[in-house]
Order: structure tokens, then C-alpha cells, then sequence
């Protein structure tokens, strides 16, 4: 085994070996609303579960220079977002989205992606999406760099409201991960399909 000390490493060093490690990495496109009422949508895969009871996901969004992305500044400020799910369908879009614009400009628009209203928040969705989840803010936690400057807000979102395709649920709220045809993000532009499915069975 090959040992490395992460504390000897740069910032882009350390970024190159834990995307390249950890992997696959799901996918949130996440739309948020400006203030101005702009409809904001970004990618990111630092993105996970956090628990069932009550049903938390987060989203780690990364600061420039110690400043708050729209994203992060946007679901602090209205305390609402919704996360949508990453797939093939719409995966050319959804990296439209990653686009540097100005704050008065949306990447929904730049995408040719289309809104659509929520039910329970202000934010619209993303039609396009196979899987939408409508989240509240439950909280939000400034991490890394130092005290006065940030390398990251860690949104924890408390989701309210689930909008699932017909083609990918059953009638027992089963998932079917083939129908949904998720794509995970890897290192650098890569991207990754669902690929071969097997079963392992965990002890009792």
C-alpha cells in the first residue's frame, strides 16, 4: 500500500485523491430562488442521506475565496431548495448548469431545462427531473478553512414533499434503479451509469 499524509498535500491535491476515491458519487441538481425571484440551479456531488427519521439529506457546497455560492446563499437566506436526482435523460443539461453566471441570470434558462412549481415551498423544481425532493432547511454549518473564513456550507435539507416518475415506483413505494437510470459523478468529467446490479445479504 502506498501511504500518503494528507496534511503534507495542497487543497488540489487532497480534491484530486478523495474524488478519485470516492466513487461513485451521486448527483444533486439543486435550484434554489434568488431574492430577485431567479431561478438558480446547480450540480453537486457532495451529496448524501443523513437519516430517515426525520427524512435529512445534505448538500456540501464549496465557498470561492471564502464567499457563499448563489446556492448556499439562496437556500440560507428563503431557508428552502429542492434536490433533484441525476440521470441519463437530462445529464447534458444538468452540466449546463454548471456554468459560472452572474446572479441575475438562471442556468435553468441557459440549460433549456423547465421549471416547475412545488407544492409545499416557494422554489420550483426541474420537470425534466425522474425524481424531485422538496427540502426545507433544517440547518446549515459553515466548514473547513478557518473560523472567519469557510471552505464550505453543509446544507441539511429536511425533505417535505417527494415527486417520483410512474416509470420508476411501484404501487409499494419500491424504486426500480433500472427505470431510473441514475448517473453518478467520478473524477475530473467523468460520469458513471448504473452498470451491473448483484445482491449481497447482510448478517442478521
Amino acid at each position: 500500500m502506498i501511504r500518503i499524509d494528507a496534511e503534507t498535500l495542497s487543497e488540489r491535491e487532497n480534491y484530486k485523491l478523495l474524488t478519485g476515491t470516492v466513487i461513485p458519487r451521486p448527483i444533486a441538481l439543486v435550484t434554489t430562488l434568488s431574492e430577485n425571484g431567479v431561478l438558480n440551479a446547480a450540480p453537486f456531488s457532495y451529496f448524501n442521506i443523513v437519516t430517515a427519521d426525520p427524512p435529512l439529506i445534505s448538500v456540501s457546497v464549496q465557498r470561492k475565496r471564502g464567499i457563499r455560492k448563489d446556492t448556499s446563499r439562496h437556500a440560507i437566506a428563503r431557508g428552502e431548495f429542492v434536490v433533484h436526482i441525476a440521470d441519463e435523460s437530462y445529464v447534458e443539461k444538468l452540466n449546463a448548469t454548471a456554468a459560472s453566471l452572474p446572479p441575475e441570470e438562471s442556468e435553468v434558462t441557459l440549460a433549456g431545462l423547465t421549471a416547475v412549481p412545488s407544492e409545499r415551498i416557494s422554489v420550483p423544481g426541474i420537470a425534466e427531473a425522474k425524481v424531485r425532493l422538496e427540502c426545507v432547511l433544517e440547518k446549515a454549518i459553515p466548514l473547513g478553512g478557518t473560523a472567519e473564513a469557510p471552505t464550505v456550507d453543509l446544507l441539511i435539507g429536511r425533505v417535505v414533499r417527494y415527486h417520483l416518475h410512474e416509470s420508476i415506483i411501484d404501487e409499494r413505494n419500491h424504486v426500480d434503479a433500472a427505470a431510473l437510470q441514475p448517473v453518478s459523478r467520478l473524477a475530473g468529467a467523468s460520469y458513471a451509469k448504473l452498470g451491473e446490479l448483484f445482491e449481497v445479504e447482510r448478517p442478521s
